[in-house]
């Protein structure tokens, strides 16, 4: 996680610097817009935070022919055919994180890209879509937004460019997200553990700040 921790960095320090011609074109796969780079690629995994189901199932019923005990033993066992479906249906209808894809990610100065062919993700950091961001850990950005259907969703994007794609929306549409103005996007000991070990890395925290508009 170190190593994407540092080239985050660097990423961000050359875009406020304003030096991103300097840095190598990297492939991607991604549509860009016109005047749009590609900063990095990489793996990424898509979860949703939704239900499976809206409550519903099918309820069975029908009637026994037979003996006394050959009819309430077949009432007894569609009741327990509809109870468990009924509880199967009540699971289904609570919302949990489910994965919804995996896929090659790309992430550039405008937004980022996910092609997978069944569960496809593009967001515009300057998206008036947003409505939360957060990094749930140094791997795993989380937000909330409204498609352009108009549905609102909550996903997370695992991936370890996490906190770049959190530290390019939060810079875009969340200039006062505590995150960034506390610097926590980054683990509060990484410049000085880099520092330690003879790779210094460069001080985009500090430039994210000071350079708060896009």
């Amino acid at each position: 996680m170190d190593e994407y921790l540092w080239h985050t960095c660097d990423i961000l320090a050359d875009l406020v610097e304003g030096r991103l011609d300097r840095r190598p074109l990297i492939a991607s796969t991604a549509r860009l817009g016109y005047g749009d780079r590609v900063l990095a690629v990489g793996p990424g995994q898509r979860v949703s935070w939704r239900a499976l189901g809206d409550g519903s199932y099918v309820h069975e019923g029908g009637f026994a022919v037979g003996s006394p005990a050959f009819v309430l033993a077949s009432m007894a066992a569609t009741a327990l055919t509809n109870s468990s479906r009924r509880n199967q249906a009540w699971r289904n209808a609570q919302p949990r994180w489910v994965m919804d894809g995996t896929s090659e990610i790309t992430i550039s100065v405008q937004g980022m890209f996910s092609a997978h062919p069944t569960s496809a993700l593009s967001f515009y950091w300057q998206s008036d879509g947003w409505r939360e961001i957060d990094l749930v850990g140094p791997d795993v950005f989380q937000t909330s937004f409204v498609d352009t259907r108009g549905q609102y969703s909550t996903v997370r994007i695992h991936t370890p460019w996490a906190s770049l794609i959190f530290a390019l929306t939060a810079r875009a549409s969340f200039p006062a997200h505590p995150r960034l103005l506390g610097r926590s996007w980054l683990p509060p000991d990484f410049e000085e553990r880099c520092a330690r070990m003879g790779r210094p890395c460069r001080p985009a925290a500090k430039l994210m700040l000071n350079h708060g508009g896009t």
